[in-house]
């Protein structure tokens, strides 16, 4: 499979990643590809604690959170090194841990192992950046943060239609999304232009190791939420859209709206029970 241009930054971070010798040095080489942090003094025990502060947030926020999960199995799309995947793994019974990169996985068990509960984690990888290689109604939830942003617009809902296809008839999904806001009229075109020079030779790999051009160019998608409901057909009920109070409500039919003061004004989330 032709590697997404997008697709370069990360794994620019993922084998960095591999030659680090510590936790800590992988957050301060690579954090800011998670949570846009950087410094010469972060540690990968603070990097975990913002992870444990979101978890319980947003699955809090989006009626998810309770001593059920300790019963539940998760799937979460996009866990990179587990900023976010420790803290579920104290949660929930089971939870699998899927990312583009392989190194990232493997700084994920680690992590776990450190601040989580490694007996309830399993890695998978989606080699191809689209395709969930888990089985049918395997899980209660899928969960994915600031990562399908990432991914080619196809890829994207490629994902979304794998997390309902793997999740239980009953279960949910609380997917992340980003979409057009007016800012986008200088950085859409501006992350396409950036996207194209790391293909360039010689300078295109270094450009993809720095920290404001990577986080430009791999945005690399705008999905509205009639474009995702409409990809993934009659699957869901109870639809809820989660958004910032700084953004109007989308006003889609048979959909609900809520506001959440932790969503970002140009992202969305899709929080449903799958039928």
């Amino acid at each position: 499979m032709t590697l997404r241009r997008q697709h370069v930054p990360w794994k620019a971070a993922g084998s960095a990643s591999e030659h680090q010798h510590s936790g800590d040095d992988v957050v301060r080489e690579t954090g800011w590809v998670f949570n846009n942090q950087t410094g010469s003094e972060l540690t990968l025990d603070e990097f975990v604690a913002t992870g444990d502060q979101e978890t319980i947030a947003y699955l809090d926020a989006f009626g998810l959170y309770g001593p059920q999960l300790a019963d539940q199995t998760m799937v979460e799309i996009g866990s990179g090194i587990g900023r976010m995947t420790a803290s579920f793994t104290r949660m929930f019974a089971k939870v699998v841990a899927c990312d583009l990169d392989a190194a990232f996985l493997e700084r994920c068990r680690e992590t776990v192992a450190q601040f989580g509960q490694s007996s309830h984690l399993q890695t998978s990888h989606v080699s191809d950046g689209r395709t969930l290689d888990l089985a049918d109604h395997s899980t209660d939830l899928v969960f994915s943060y600031i990562t399908l942003q990432h991914c080619h617009h196809d890829d994207a809902l490629a994902l979304a239609a794998g997390a309902v296809r793997v999740t239980k008839p009953g279960g949910h999904v609380a997917l992340n999304f980003r979409t057009w806001v007016a800012q986008d009229v200088v950085l859409w075109p501006a992350g396409k232009i950036t996207r194209a020079t790391w293909r360039l030779p010689r300078v295109g790999a270094k450009l993809a190791q720095m920290r404001l051009p990577a986080r430009l160019g791999w945005q690399a998608n705008r999905l509205s939420p009639r474009e995702v409901l409409g990809a993934l057909g009659d699957s869901l009920s109870d639809v809820c859209i989660v958004r910032s109070p700084q953004r109007r409500a989308f006003g889609l039919p048979h959909t609900t709206d809520a506001e959440f003061e932790g969503v970002h004004r140009s992202h969305w989330w899709l929080v449903a029970r799958v039928v």
